[in-house]
């Protein structure tokens, strides 16, 4: 009785993080487009939950493999339920409440570690694949940061060596339509990666439940999810966005579009060359992916003083909190819930 129990909440609970997921994160793919000005906070989070739900039903399973089955032997029902409810603590009732973009990514592998500790102990846990997971994490806001640079000053060369006026209307327009379609293709590497942090979990435990193939269970799952994402993005994620959009650095049109496009394809290569490589799709912060990339183009626009270094280092010590928090909590909840209701 209490596995049904724990189950139900769980998913419950699921459905929460991917709300979570869409309030906290619907800034990663929105963030520039909406400071930039070329289109409203509403409009963009529309935009956003259309294609976050396209990219997580065409390639969302790459990463919610990883999650459910590339850092532990097997997530039972409890560790699913710890996992999430760590989580959920963590990044709904403490960041966002704060209107801080913590890593939702970090959280929810920080939990599964945590279980995996709890329930195998170290020797179990896929060190390889979860050492390649703190490397992507290291690696892609350094990469978004440097495309981000790199694109904003060759878009800049290439204006000047061309005599483009670039207060022209004509101008003006195309590169706000191409700040839009770098939001869209954003929202879709979005999808690809995130969606495996609210359902990933729950992989394994649908197989078995459902009967089902691997394939099937995580397509279901990531229906489920994007659901919940687009809620979340559609109610809670303004507030963030505009942390996003406009206190780290400020941005016009230029530096909203090079700033995007850095990001949309750092997270689309890092969800997609892995698993064609390894089998696994690396599990990215696409929050610390977009903040690389705002923070590169505001290096190549102004320089240092162009950066709000006090929402940076908020927003990094947040993030670097968020691993060892979650770690603790998934593990002490899933000790408390074998210890009390004897369900491992």
């Amino acid at each position: 009785m209490y596995e049904t129990i724990i189950l139900g909440a769980g998913l419950v609970l699921s459905f929460l993080m991917a709300v979570t997921l869409g309030g906290n994160d619907a800034a990663e793919p929105t963030d520039c487009a909406v400071g930039a000005g070329v289109i409203s906070i509403r409009k963009a989070v529309i935009l956003f939950a259309i294609f976050a739900t396209v990219g997580a039903l065409t390639q969302g399973f790459m990463v919610m493999k990883t999650i459910g089955k590339g850092i532990v032997p097997e997530i039972t029902i409890a560790g699913a339920f710890a996992s999430v409810l760590a989580a959920v603590l963590w990044v709904n009732f403490i960041a966002s409440r704060l209107g801080i973009d913590v890593s939702v990514t970090h959280s929810i592998t920080g939990a599964v570690v945590g279980y995996g500790l709890a329930a195998y102990g170290w020797e179990m846990i896929n060190r390889g694949i979860f050492f390649i997971i703190i490397l992507s994490w290291l690696s892609s806001p350094l990469a978004s940061l440097f495309l981000a640079y790199v694109l904003y000053k060759l878009i800049v060369f290439l204006i000047n060596k061309l005599r483009i006026d670039v207060y022209s209307e004509k101008f003006e327009k195309i590169l706000s339509y191409s700040l839009i379609g770098s939001l869209i293709f954003s929202a879709y590497a979005f999808g690809t990666n995130d969606i495996a942090n609210a359902t990933g979990v729950y992989v394994t435990i649908a197989e078995k439940l459902g009967h089902m193939p691997d394939y099937n269970a995580m397509l279901l799952l990531a229906a489920f999810g994007s659901v919940g994402i687009a809620v979340g993005g559609l109610l809670i994620g303004p507030k963030v966005i505009s942390t996003m959009a406009f206190k780290i650095t400020r941005l016009d049109v230029l530096t909203g579009f090079a700033a995007e496009l850095s990001n949309a394809l750092v997270v689309y290569l890092f969800t997609t060359l892995p698993y064609m490589l390894i089998g696994f799709g690396l599990p990215i912060s696409t929050s610390l992916a977009s903040g690389g990339s705002l923070i590169g183009v505001g290096l190549a626009s102004g320089g240092r003083e162009n950066i709000d270094k006090k929402t940076v280092t908020l927003l990094a010590g947040f993030w670097v909190l968020t691993v060892p928090v979650s770690i603790i909590l998934s593990a002490s909840i899933y000790l408390a819930i074998k210890y009390f209701l004897g369900v491992s």
